[in-house]
């Protein structure tokens, strides 16, 4: 079949792949050079340990109290929004431990699925994206956040993730390189880590080497439906007829899908990582900051920070205030590691696709036979994206999807 896909981040990409794997003639259409999706920038992190979604117990007191600092990790912008008022009861209604226990095995079982595809991934394409598999520390500093991280241990291990819970001396053994001050921290063996741009690089053109079009520079202007199906799609100044369409426009999709009368809620969240060259002793195993919410990956003899979420709307600014709440954490959990304030030009930004109940869209609609949609992963989407890919291929080729998707279902508020 001729399939478009509207979106050239990771999810988009993915899902490219596995179409074009299938033998179907692929376009994707993207608004912007490739260069400047969700995913380039961030941690690089494959994290079958996060399987609690964003909407949980505490979110929401959490975050009241961090929007009243200009460097905490959390900040929703007020502003005038119906959009952003729905989110935000939606989210509410989510935050309870019902959601959470019920999302727990979806999340999970998405992110074991997307995990095994890197590791075919690492086997099958032609080019090496640095994938390792060196775990994940969860650090913490105070007595609270260990008391919260090990009851995160805890629901892991039921749920057969292993978390091991290590003192502050443990964790030392794993990084011999570098000075860590903490209270102790949970390691999770299972996790892995890439190197984004790399991936992201390769990926395009291996797809692009495979017969896969691109469009870029081109934004989808208007849909034409009738019959039950999308028609044709108005990009750029062009109309194009494609069999199967999926939507896979990460923080976009809420207002694209709009343009087709469908209610996909989505927030941006807004995240800030900068990059520091030739570290001479790096760390080995990829760690969040648990207290500032930050995210460190190795990635080769570069160290790569990344944190907060701006809810802001879809909005490019760079709020220094943040980036400097980053590398203000970092002297606390490595305190022999100087880390200057980045200039705003090296500082790289990412609108993540927020859901208000933490899990992606993933799935057919009602009403439109020929769309899919794959959006909504949040900080997930690098994680979760080959998964997400292969799912939306079964789906086109009308194979048994390999997870159960009624978790993620479309229509599902």
């Amino acid at each position: 079949m001729n399939v478009g896909i509207i979106g050239g981040g990771i999810i988009g990409l993915s899902t490219a792949y596995y179409l074009s794997k299938s033998g179907h003639e692929v376009t994707v259409i993207e608004q912007g050079d490739l260069k400047d999706g969700c995913s380039f920038g961030n941690a690089g992190m494959i994290v079958p340990s996060h399987i609690i979604p964003l909407a949980a117990p505490g979110m929401i007191s959490k975050g009241i109290r961090w929007m009243f600092d200009s460097t905490s990790p959390f900040y929703v912008k007020p502003r005038l929004s119906w959009e952003l008022l729905t989110w935000g009861y939606q989210f509410y209604k989510h935050a309870t431990t019902r959601h959470v226990v019920r999302s727990i095995p979806a999340l999970k079982e998405l992110s074991l699925f997307s995990k095994a595809r890197y590791q075919e991934l690492a086997r099958e394409l032609p080019f090496d994206f640095e994938y390792h598999e060196r775990g994940l520390l969860m650090l913490y500093k105070t007595k609270e956040t260990e008391h919260e991280e090990a009851e995160t241990a805890r629901v892991a291990n039921d749920h057969g993730i292993e978390a091991r819970i290590l003192s502050a001396e443990e964790v030392q053994q794993l990084e011999p390189d570098v000075k860590i001050n903490v209270r102790g921290g949970v390691y999770f063996a299972g996790d892995a880590h890439i190197t984004p741009q790399t991936f992201i690089n390769g990926l395009i053109t291996f797809l692009k080497d495979n017969n896969v079009k691109f469009l870029t520079n081109t934004s989808v202007r208007n849909f034409s439906v009738g019959n039950g199906k999308i028609q044709s799609i108005t990009a750029g100044d062009n109309n194009y007829a494609f069999d199967e369409v999926v939507i896979a426009t990460g923080s976009w999709s809420g207002a694209l899908a709009k343009q087709l009368n469908l209610n996909v809620p989505m927030q941006a969240g807004k995240g800030y990582s900068f990059t520091i060259s030739d570290v001479k002793k790096n760390v080995r195993v990829p760690s969040i900051f648990l207290e500032a919410r930050v995210a460190v990956t190795p990635m080769g003899n570069t160290l790569r920070f990344g944190g907060t979420m701006e809810i802001t709307g879809v909005d490019h600014s760079v709020n220094m205030e943040r980036v400097k709440g980053i590398v203000n954490s970092i002297p606390q959990y490595y305190p022999e590691m100087k880390v200057e304030m980045p200039v705003r030009e090296s500082v790289w930004h990412g609108l993540r696709p927020c859901s208000p109940d933490g899990l992606p869209y993933i799935g057919r609609v009602k009403g439109i036979k020929n769309l899919v949609v794959a959006t909504g992963h949040a900080m997930m989407g690098l994680s979760l994206g080959p998964g997400t890919g292969q799912l939306v291929s079964e789906l086109i080729n009308q194979q048994k999807a390999s997870i159960d998707l009624q978790p993620f279902a479309v229509d599902r508020y």
